[in-house]
């Protein structure tokens, strides 16, 4: 090969490199930042224990996202501002914790995988339930009189937080409850040699049980507001509600029941978040909501997509500066937001008005 052809290649390579990055930057930011977050870490540390916060802090975001998801619904969807949404996470972590702890206490005795599962699901189930018909009388009484008018939701919000938080502790108790986890949940699955150049792999079972239920959250969100009827007529409500009305649907339904699977989701994540802290206390939910609201505005208002990346960068920033300065953990996640929001004020994947 000639000299003039190793230039021309190399003009070559280096183009097109620059046409990659550029496609990243514009049409996949969350690849692009998701990536060289992850092989910066790569480069500060040795790869197993690398690979294990990565897997680590993928499970930490998928919890984060089942508690941020329902927000994103309601945020950025309906463009209501629920503030109180870090009391449905508690209420759900409390009565996850219930049934676990009480009821089907039997259940998570034994340290067998199948033998936990009959205890919680039903927590998740019964934890879901409860939050979203809570969230029903909650949009009932306190949202639906101030649809469109932010300060008044604030206000209203708030102050609703206040009241199920209290009710919490009328109902539990003001001090800390320990939610031991199911046994079977414990521990980790531990591959030798597992992979080339990195040796052993350390896999927690909880945090692989986390992720899978996350990631199947995701999917389904996804499919329903991407390819369901459903998911049509919301997107096209928050467009255009007059429209959609026209047309004979009754929006205020489609938005009611909007609230309510948020609420929900709110519910199951405060349940998983219970056995992953395996301490609640009812204003857990509000500590909460600065990551929440981290995760939302990183990923860009009513995105799903853009709420699961955000989550996954704010699980795995979380684990890599802990690891690293554990003094700068708790300032990484909102530095992590204010570098991205100079870079794309909109968020990395904004979909919609709000």
């Amino acid at each position: 090969m000639s000299t003039q052809e190793a230039r021309l290649r190399l003009v070559s390579g280096l183009t097109q490199g620059r046409e990659k990055i550029r496609y990243l930057r514009d049409e996949r930011p969350h690849w692009l930042i998701l990536g060289g977050m992850v092989f910066i870490a790569l480069l500060l540390m040795d790869p197993a224990t690398w690979l294990t916060l990565t897997i680590s802090g993928m499970a930490m975001g998928a919890m984060l996202f089942l508690m941020a998801s329902g927000m994103t619904l309601t945020f950025g969807l309906m463009s209501v501002l629920n503030l109180a949404h870090g009391a449905f996470i508690s209420l759900g972590a409390f009565v996850g914790a219930t049934v676990l702890t009480t009821w089907l206490t039997g259940y998570t005795g034994p340290a067998s995988l199948a033998i936990n599962m009959m205890a919680v699901i039903p927590a998740l189930v019964l934890a879901l339930l409860v939050a979203g018909l809570v969230g029903w009388a909650f949009e009932l009484l306190v949202i639906k009189p101030v649809y469109g008018d932010h300060l008044k939701q604030i206000l209203v919000t708030v102050g609703g937080s206040i009241v199920l938080i209290q009710l919490i502790e009328v109902v539990w108790g003001a001090n800390e409850i320990p939610v031991p986890r199911p046994s079977g949940l414990r521990g980790a699955f531990i591959v030798p040699d597992a992979i080339p150049l990195i040796g052993g792999l350390v896999l927690e079972k909880y945090r692989l049980i986390a992720l899978t239920l996350g990631l199947a959250v995701y999917g389904a969100m996804v499919w329903t507001i991407e390819r369901t009827r459903l998911g049509i007529l919301i997107r096209a409500g928050v467009e255009s509600r007059e429209m959609v009305e026209i047309q004979g649907y009754r929006i205020g339904l489609l938005f009611l029941g909007v609230f309510i699977a948020g609420s929900a989701l709110a519910g199951m994540g405060g349940a998983m978040w219970a056995m992953y802290r395996e301490i609640i206390t009812a204003h857990m939910g509000e500590e909460l909501m600065i990551s929440v609201i981290v995760i939302i505005i990183l990923g860009g208002l009513g995105s799903v997509r853009g709420c699961f990346y955000g989550a996954l960068l704010v699980g795995l920033i979380n684990l890599y500066v802990g690891y690293l300065e554990p003094r700068l953990a708790a300032v990484a996640t909102v530095g992590l937001m204010v570098g991205v929001l100079m870079w794309r004020p909109q968020g990395l994947i904004p979909v919609i008005k709000v």
